[in-house]
């Protein structure tokens, strides 16, 4: 007999019905309603400053401060993230978070992960949400620190009426703003939600099949600044799942990274403190890490005489040496930091914790930091070179 297909699980038609309808609703009645009677400007706006207050508490809320504890918050940000979250109708924070994290713990199992790649486009975009795939998705065990927070607990217990509310009440009230209440619903209601909807899904999806992977290839997730531009800075994937508790996706200055910008800046004016960062010298390993493992691929497929692929080889493996040694020298330093700064808090006052301190930073332990940083930067530049030449084709 044929083996039977095993049975798939039944439909969440309450999702179901929310996707397709509002996509529906976009695709048709939007324009339609447009182009009979067109739009106050004003709702483009509104449109603009809703999505993104949406996306933002999805970005720099519900990920890197809840899933992630990359920062810590005032209760006044948290509860803006809360509402705004909520508006973005993708579950209430607890929800969301405990599965976030069950998909950076097993990333791309296409058992434990609620969101893997490995199971297709479709299915990461969108296609985990419209069926009762996930048996764990009221086990909030990997989340007991979000249980205890007040707000978190309070948006998940009233979040149905949360979510209708703030899905409803901001449109109308712009609608009779403007004097178009229908219009508002559309454009402010409908079309936002399903922006929001798909921007965020982009993540689960083209984040883990279309870009690059400069920090780590053992897993599927990828950076792609074209990603970061309509997600907020979230597109830097690559980055985020081997630094997950960086409040950074975007690590370097020029990356576009609105959410972390809105995070930095929330330091200048008391919302927002204890920014996780990544040191920079680990950064700089990662990208070494790959860029010697893409030498030695480069190497491994070129034809060339044997003596050209011993020196080559004999490049890489100086190159190696020195990366070894600058670790080495690395974790003596940060021995000697935490030593140094144990003894600091041993210390009987503050005052004297605080003169320990400001001399450690004039000392040739933080130099040393600076310069080990800035060797790796060089080295990195030295592989960029090398893989450059070993791809130019070799004389045989």
């Amino acid at each position: 007999m044929p083996k039977s297909r095993p049975e798939k699980p039944p439909i969440l038609w309450l999702q179901t019905i929310i996707f397709s309808s509002t996509l529906l609703i976009s695709l048709t009645v939007v324009p339609w309603y447009g182009y009979q009677y067109g739009y106050n400007g004003w709702l483009a706006l509104f449109f603009f400053a809703f999505l993104w207050a949406n996306g933002l508490s999805i970005t720099a809320g519900y990920h890197r401060l809840w899933s992630h504890n990359a920062y810590k918050a005032h209760p006044a940000l948290r509860l803006f993230f809360a509402l705004f979250g909520a508006a973005a109708l993708q579950n209430s924070a607890l929800v969301w978070c405990s599965g976030h994290r069950r998909h950076h713990r097993h990333v791309d199992d296409t058992e434990q992960d609620p969101y893997s790649a490995k199971r297709g486009l479709w299915f990461s975009h969108i296609g985990w949400m419209l069926r009762s795939y996930d048996k764990k998705a009221n086990d909030f065990s990997n989340a007991k620190d979000l249980q205890r927070d007040p707000i978190v607990a309070w948006q998940h217990k009233h979040y149905l009426a949360i979510a209708i509310s703030m899905n409803f009440i901001p449109p109308l009230l712009i609608g009779w703003l403007v004097g178009d209440i229908i219009g508002a619903l559309l454009i402010v209601g409908v079309l936002r939600l399903v922006v929001s909807h798909h921007t965020t899904f982009f993540i689960n999806s083209l984040a883990h099949f279309w870009g690059k992977q400069p920090y780590t290839d053992e897993n599927t997730a990828r950076d792609n600044i074209v990603l970061a531009f309509f997600t907020y800075g979230e597109g830097y994937h690559n980055f985020h799942h081997l630094f997950q508790n960086d409040y950074r996706n975007g690590a370097r200055w020029w990356q576009f990274d609105p959410t972390k910008w809105l995070i930095k800046a929330g330091t200048w004016v008391g919302l927002t403190k204890d920014l996780n960062r990544i040191p920079s010298f680990k950064i700089h390993r990662a990208l070494l890490d790959m860029q010697f493992k893409q030498a030695e691929e480069t190497l491994a497929s070129i034809s060339a005489p044997g003596e050209i692929i011993r020196e080559w080889q004999a490049c890489i493996d100086s190159e190696y040496q020195q990366l070894s040694a600058n670790m080495n020298e690395w974790n003596a330093l940060r021995q000697q930091w935490y030593e140094q700064k144990r003894d600091r808090f041993n210390e009987a006052t503050q005052e004297i914790s605080e003169e320990l301190h400001r001399k450690w930073e004039q000392t040739a332990l933080r130099t040393r930091f600076k310069e080990l940083d800035y060797s790796l930067k060089m080295q990195r530049k030295r592989l960029q070179q090398l893989t450059l030449q070993l791809a130019t084709p070799q004389p045989a």
